[in-house]
């Protein structure tokens, strides 16, 4: 099981991406932050930009990986897996429920 984590350009591709990995049951469940302040250097520049933060939990990264890579409009996506060590039993039973059956 893995938290998922992604930053994207605002709250309508947020949902989009959001509800195509919970529709398709590539996620579980996708918590959606909005307004997060990203500092980063891109081209050799330091940026900062307003984005979106999506916490996915899943399974199967690969899966979530390629899916975000189809939907979003970022030249290189944020695609940052955190793998789960402990999680309570009704949580995981719900999510390999959603995911797996």
């Amino acid at each position: 099981m893995y938290m998922i984590y992604s930053t994207v350009s605002d709250m309508q591709e947020a949902k989009k991406i959001a509800h195509a990995l919970v529709e398709q049951r590539v996620a579980a469940c996708v918590n959606i932050i909005e307004r997060v302040t990203s500092v980063y250097k891109w081209e050799g520049k330091v940026e900062n930009a307003d984005e979106v933060l999506l916490i996915i939990k899943a399974i199967d990264f690969a899966a979530v990986e390629k899916k975000i890579k189809e939907l979003h409009s970022y030249e290189v996506p944020e695609i940052v897996a955190v793998k789960i060590e402990e999680v309570n039993e009704e949580y995981a039973s719900w999510m390999r429920q959603v995911l797996l059956q």
